[in-house]
């Protein structure tokens, strides 16, 4: 815990974040079998520059509102999330603890292929009955979307961002990539995604990690265990707001299948059906989730100001970090 009479715990994240930051942890890293760690005692040894504390508080402010930003954009989301079950009348369902369901031989398998239990739960009736009987109507994944499956084989020598599982937040963003030349990329690397698709985890675990694609990464690839997709009558916030819908991540998770890698193949994911959302809601849908991805890349951008100006203020001075901060605003 850092004496705040003499270092804030705001500044402090950003001196360890810098390219100064970085630099120091890496000197006082060990290499070990297979990896490289830090000792906390050596970590004790770290000489942070101590820059004066009024200068301090200016990145702590930078903090404070980062964060408000975040917190914004989290209650918008959420918001965004509880509009869409209202509007579909599911926000208030509770499932049924019956877990008893009667199929015949022709119901079951000679339809569906399956034998296994959890596919024939009763509450899985519940979601595909309701969005069914969605006023505006509802259509199968395959009638209403485009769902782009072709591989990409990569060039060798071009450099390439890369989505992977583990680059998608929690609130439909993708959080970061990996860039690498062709040759380096791992052979899933396969799918290209542009402005407005959304990738939608396939594999069960993790089939809440659902993304829109958004200028930043137009021209991106993306794992195989993504399905990439767009649609025509529903926008893509939307698409996005309903994949990642408690009654579509319930039927996704109905349709998955296997022993080793759980998940749910293409035939399944083509037919779980999405309600026809009325352009009323979807325009209202998109202005929120827009809002709350502008929230979220300010309250990352006010945090990488602060971060320049530590750099600033070590290499040249804290008056010119200062005028940074103020024209970045």
């Amino acid at each position: 815990m850092p004496n705040t009479d003499v270092i804030l715990p705001e500044y402090l994240t950003a001196y360890l974040n810098t390219k100064q930051g970085i630099l120091d942890i890496k000197r006082h890293a060990r290499q070990s079998i297979n990896q490289t760690n830090v000792n906390p005692e050596e970590v004790k040894e770290m000489e942070i520059p101590l820059l004066s504390m009024s200068f301090q508080e200016r990145i702590k402010a930078n903090f404070v509102l980062a964060n408000i930003r975040r917190c914004q954009s989290q209650e918008l989301y959420s918001d965004t999330q509880k509009l869409l079950l209202e509007h579909l009348n599911m926000n208030d369902w509770q499932p049924n603890n019956n877990q008893v369901n009667v199929k015949s031989l022709k119901e079951s398998f000679i339809s569906s292929g399956r034998l296994d239990a959890e596919y024939y739960q009763p509450h899985y009736n519940y979601y595909f009955n309701s969005i069914y009987q969605y006023k505006n109507g509802a259509k199968e994944i395959n009638k209403v979307c485009d769902i782009k499956d072709n591989n990409y084989l990569p060039d060798t020598k071009q450099v390439y961002q890369y989505i992977e599982l583990s680059n998608i937040g929690n609130d439909g963003n993708i959080s970061g990539c990996t860039k690498s030349e062709g040759w380096e990329l791992p052979t899933r690397a396969r799918r290209i995604v542009n402005k407005g698709d959304v990738v939608v985890s396939s594999i069960e675990g993790s089939l809440n990690s659902c993304a829109l694609v958004t200028d930043e990464y137009d021209g991106a690839l993306c794992s195989t265990g993504f399905y990439v997709v767009r649609s025509q009558h529903l926008n893509p916030e939307t698409l996005l707001m309903l994949f990642k819908s408690e009654p579509i991540q319930q039927l996704m998770k109905k349709g998955c299948s296997g022993t080793i890698l759980t998940a749910i193949g293409k035939g399944e994911f083509e037919k779980i059906p999405l309600p026809i959302i009325t352009n009323d809601v979807q325009k209202q849908i998109a202005h929120q989730i827009q809002e709350s991805f502008r929230l979220r890349q300010e309250g990352k951008r006010l945090l990488e100001v602060a971060k320049k100006a530590v750099e600033i203020a070590i290499s040249e001075n804290e008056e010119k970090a200062i005028k940074y901060i103020k024209d970045k605003g």
